[in-house]
């Protein structure tokens, strides 16, 4: 059997990968604020192999206690394959940096940069001894490498995921059994993200009717494809220790 962890699974791109990984009979822990029905409906219907960890990821200081949970419920000598997706974010305070309060801040970058560093950490350190197939995709944006007007906390955590995943690799190929990383950037996809940022003022966020026209035209990819691209570097992808990938290049 083999197990993913994945972050953010209540909705969106998260929602839609553990339900993917379902289908085909495999482990998946999900870590999210809140239980989603849907998702533990479909559980049900289908392997039932899943378990739902609700928690904030903006509690840097319980992460590592959880993945000591999860780990608890995983049998390494008996999987076939280990697996982490930190795909959980928020865009929030998508304003001028100036207009943003110390706790909104903080709690951007907690969630998007703090929290993924955190989990990986924990990920390696359990997984250490495990010579199985290990595998960590760290969900970037597009974001990472183009500034945006009211988004100079997502830009910088985002961007910090990238680099983060580039100097893990560099550690990891030293390692006698590494863990193989790589950045993905999944595109303008159809999500509660693209409707916040549809809801935001222009005056926060002078790309508004870029992205307005976005959905208007149809030009948002649904997460399952996405999803679907995510399962294949997972399970059968090859790709570079610590690469930057955008996933219209596998479209």
């Amino acid at each position: 059997m083999k197990n993913f962890i994945i972050t953010g699974t209540s909705r969106g791109l998260g929602k839609a990968l553990a339900k993917s990984l379902m289908e085909e009979d495999h482990r998946v822990f999900c870590i999210s604020r809140k239980k989603d029905q849907e998702l533990l409906d479909f559980a049900e219907r289908n392997s039932g192999n899943l378990e739902f960890f609700p928690f904030d990821l903006a509690d840097s200081n319980e992460i590592r206690p959880l993945m000591k949970k999860i780990f608890e419920k995983i049998d390494l000598d008996k999987s076939e394959g280990i697996f982490l997706v930190n795909n959980a974010g928020v865009l929030a305070p998508a304003k001028r940096l100036e207009d943003c309060g110390d706790e909104e801040i903080l709690n951007n970058l907690h969630v998007n940069l703090a929290a993924p560093l955190i989990l990986t950490s924990a990920f390696v350190n359990h997984t250490k001894e495990f010579k199985g197939d290990k595998r960590i995709i760290n969900i970037s944006s597009g974001a990472a490498r183009k500034p945006h007007y009211g988004w100079t906390n997502y830009c910088a955590a985002k961007a910090g995921i990238n680099l983060f995943t580039q100097s893990l690799g560099l550690e990891q190929e030293k390692s006698d059994y590494p863990v193989k990383v790589l950045s993905l950037a999944p595109a303008i996809m159809d999500t509660k993200m693209q409707e916040e940022i549809r809801s935001l003022d222009k005056k926060d966020f002078q790309e508004l009717e870029k992205f307005k026209d976005y959905k208007r035209e149809g030009k948002l990819l649904d997460t399952e494809t996405v999803a679907e691209k995510v399962k294949n570097l997972l399970l059968t992808g090859d790709f570079e220790q610590g690469e930057l990938l955008d996933v219209r290049g596998l479209l």
